[in-house]
């Protein structure tokens, strides 16, 4: 494994042009291709993590500033609970980090803002780290303190997102404080996805209702069911596993694995893109 040829967003967003295609060879070409289909999925992800900010400021912390916390159970069957200090404490941290969470791990993955502006990558790194802690912690709080929603099934995977979440935060710190920048982003990337599995969750639910023309291997009121157990843990490892392959795809000299990679995230591409367009026209905006 080469350390020096880790995710870029700045080789996926360089303004300037491509050279002709005259100029590369069958090699450069499929490794070309597989950069910008990298580039696809992830505009289309930065897109979808902006919608759900939208929703987060314009549901939750604008009723929060309006006085009317109650409003959260009428989305979380454990929402604002009246007299529970500790656990509303809990979830009003949790949810408030969650926006400057997404954004704040949007700018990180920025290449141009880490090259012009060192500085400010450094202390939003710090920021975006402390705040995955908290959210984390108070995650863990709120699922086995606080009845939340699911079975025990789901509990367990939500906790493995927490624990994968405080994993992969410690390990970007201990490369980067050990100036091993290449392995640094490669952690970063990976802490950027599971960071976003409670997204994941959103948008391949949202999907899996779509194509089944309604809600299909779960309990709607109860929110139990065997779907539900599925992406509860598949909200963080088919993102960590699709990463991994393009890790090792980008690494490889083979056309055929920098081709067959770069069809896997057009397809992964398409998919979010539909689950994006769903969540948000079927559970965001109709709350806004």
């Amino acid at each position: 494994m080469t350390q020096d040829t880790v995710f870029e967003t700045s080789d996926l967003y360089s303004a300037q042009a491509a050279p002709p295609l005259k100029k590369y060879g069958t090699e450069k070409l499929s490794s070309t291709s597989l950069k910008y289909a990298a580039a696809l999925w992830f505009s289309v992800a930065i897109i979808g993590q902006l919608l759900f900010v939208y929703y987060i400021l314009g549901f939750y912390v604008l009723s929060a500033m309006k006085g009317n916390l109650a409003a959260w159970s009428d989305v979380l069957p454990h929402g604002y609970i009246k007299g529970d200090n500790a656990g509303n404490f809990a979830i009003i941290t949790h949810i408030f980090l969650a926006a400057s969470i997404t954004l704040a791990g949007i700018l990180q993955m920025i290449p141009q803002i880490r090259s012009r502006a060192p500085k400010f990558h450094r202390w939003n790194g710090r920021i975006y780290l402390s705040s995955l802690v908290v959210a984390a912690t108070t995650g863990l709080y709120m699922v086995w303190f606080r009845n939340g929603v699911g079975d025990f099934t789901q509990h367990l995977g939500v906790s493995l997102n927490a624990v994968l979440i405080l994993a992969c935060a410690g390990m970007a710190l201990r490369h980067a404080l050990a100036r091993q920048f290449a392995l640094h982003r490669r952690w970063a990337l990976r802490l950027f996805l599971v960071a976003n599995g409670v997204w994941f969750f959103r948008i391949g639910l949202m999907l899996w209702i779509a194509i089944n023309h309604g809600p299909a291997g779960f309990n709607p009121k109860t929110f139990e069911g065997p779907f539900l157990s599925f992406m509860s843990f598949a909200n963080s490892l088919i993102p960590l596993i699709a990463c991994e392959l393009y890790l090792r795809a980008q690494d490889s000299k083979n056309k055929a694995a920098h081709l067959s990679m770069a069809g896997t995230l057009l397809v992964l591409s398409a998919a979010s893109g539909m689950g994006i367009f769903v969540a948000f026209m079927g559970m965001w905006l109709p709350r806004l």
